[in-house]
């Protein structure tokens, strides 16, 4: 089951989940910039168009996308800072809606019965309840949206938006946590 948490302080978003793949098959989904363009993203909201990743400690990675709501492109990018295949992979976030709010990204993979427990850490959100805002409900898509693609092979053009079910949420769950504001300059829509 999916868990994902706003941390007391408001500084970090913090997510689990159990997915039926090994370690390295997850890891390539988060790392390798043509099974990202294939997954991060929803058919009517946003998609992007083109990824890179310099897959290293001091690499750079960037994405740019498209907003399908109303056409407008945008911006993510960062450095990776830790790299360690299949266990860990961490990096900057810098998204063109939040500003100058430079976060982290952290994924750890830990091999478990069936599969892989898949732990996320965004932190560096202190002083920005919007920004934490938004990206909370951008996680709990993207985790459904990863979960999807690495489990069934689902794409951003098959992607539905009620990733309650792959998520592991129930239906009461998801409708109080899974909640898509269409506000691009929030973010909301973007992450």
């Amino acid at each position: 089951m999916a868990t994902i948490a706003i941390s007391h302080d408001q500084d970090a978003i913090q997510g689990e989940v159990q997915i039926a793949a090994p370690p390295e098959r997850v890891f390539q989904a988060l790392t390798d910039p043509r099974q990202l363009l294939q997954w991060w993203g929803q058919k009517g909201m946003y998609h992007g168009t083109g990824w890179k990743t310099d897959v290293r400690p001091g690499g750079e990675w960037q994405c740019e996308g498209v907003n399908d709501t109303d056409g407008s492109p945008y911006h993510v990018s960062g450095e990776y800072v830790e790299v360690d295949p299949p266990r860990l992979v961490s990096y900057t976030w810098v998204a063109s809606w939040s500003g100058p709010l430079k976060t982290l990204v952290r994924w750890e993979l830990e091999a478990a019965s069936g599969g892989t427990l898949v732990r996320l850490r965004h932190s560096g959100f202190w002083g920005a309840p919007s920004a934490v805002q938004g990206h909370y409900h951008g996680w709990q898509r993207v985790i459904g949206w990863m979960q999807a693609f690495v489990e069934k092979g689902e794409t951003v053009g098959d992607a539905s938006g009620d990733f309650s079910s792959a998520a592991g949420l129930g239906a009461t769950e998801s409708r109080r946590r899974v909640v898509v504001r269409v506000d691009a300059k929030a973010g909301a829509v973007r992450r």
